[in-house]
């Protein structure tokens, strides 16, 4: 017999209308729909809207998957949609256990009639004791479609298929009557984890914008341990944020605004991509800007220096 752990941690999956008429609010954990011959154990570390999650959940999260995945086949995480992708980036860097860990979610609660999560989370188990699936680190599962956590993004604030992200699904799961049908369009690949003490730096994130003069950075510089920036295009700035950058202490982390594509410093006008790595500025490769954050948190908990970290992500060690 095969063993699930499920992990619940709130969300629309676990909310309904709230009886003092406040909307919708996490009141009651899923259970997971026609599983035959597995055994199912249930855990509730929190119960929260993600809106409300922290990195300290996370951690708090990830250390509770380290205890209870080598007693399981595979482990699935229920979670809000909101934050679900940065929670999954951080199981990625912070968990190094061979059993499948998915998380799922849902975009409608249990009392709308086209209610997603019992499909979800079907899904969700079914990838979560496949053997296909061992050694890919944290998956995120949603309308049958299966993303790797470093690139999976939620695309559409109401949609029943709100997650994307560039290039798209590494797999399917379709079922059949209770046949599940897994594919999977790639193989794992190596992965890097770390253990943080905790994940309680700051790192603010910076909008970059027509016209921005870097209204918002001295206050992130003043009080921030790290600083992220969404920065236009390729990875550019306008100009006067160069001797900002130039003068700032602080890992300063350039992402890029645009929904796909990697930060590349190569234009060479002043608050051009070149010139902001000539400042010191360390350009997140593929990863949005709130991921990046999460990278830069789990770096700064470690303890890594500017230089180490730089290397982390040039490198791309995630």
């Amino acid at each position: 017999m095969q063993r699930l752990a499920v992990i619940h941690t709130g969300g629309t999956i676990a909310s309904r209308p709230s009886p003092d008429g406040r909307g919708l609010t996490p009141q009651q954990a899923p259970s997971v729909p026609g599983l035959p011959g597995v055994e199912v154990r249930d855990f509730q570390p929190f119960t929260l809207p993600s809106p409300q999650v922290t990195p300290a959940h996370m951690l708090q999260l990830g250390d509770l998957i380290a205890r209870v995945a080598p007693e399981h086949d595979g482990v699935v995480v229920t979670h809000g949609t909101d934050t679900l992708e940065e929670t999954a980036f951080a199981l990625h860097l912070l968990l190094d256990t061979p059993a499948p860990v998915v998380l799922t979610g849902s975009m409608r609660h249990a009392e709308e009639v086209s209610w997603d999560g019992p499909g979800n989370l079907l899904d969700a188990a079914g990838v979560a004791l496949h053997a296909r699936s061992a050694g890919r680190g944290p998956l995120v599962v949603f309308g049958g479609d299966i993303f790797d956590a470093r690139t999976v993004t939620k695309v559409h604030t109401t949609a029943v298929d709100a997650f994307g992200g560039y290039p798209g699904p590494i797999g399917r799961i379709d079922r059949e009557g209770d046949t599940a049908h897994l594919k999977y369009f790639a193989g794992p690949e190596p992965r890097v984890s770390y253990h943080p003490p905790h994940l309680n730096a700051r790192v603010d994130i910076l909008y970059a914008y027509a016209g921005w003069r870097g209204e918002g950075y001295a206050a992130a510089r003043a009080g921030a341990d790290g600083i992220v920036i969404a920065a236009l295009g390729t990875g550019n700035l306008p100009a006067e944020l160069l001797p900002l950058i130039a003068a700032t202490r602080q890992p300063v982390v350039i992402a890029t605004r645009t929904h796909a594509g990697p930060v590349l410093p190569v234009y060479g006008y002043a608050g051009g991509g070149a010139t902001l790595v000539d400042a010191g500025a360390i350009p997140a490769s593929f990863l949005n800007a709130h991921k990046a954050r999460i990278l830069l948190l789990t770096l700064l908990g470690c303890g890594l220096d500017r230089g180490e970290i730089r290397r982390v992500f040039t490198q791309m060690e995630f």
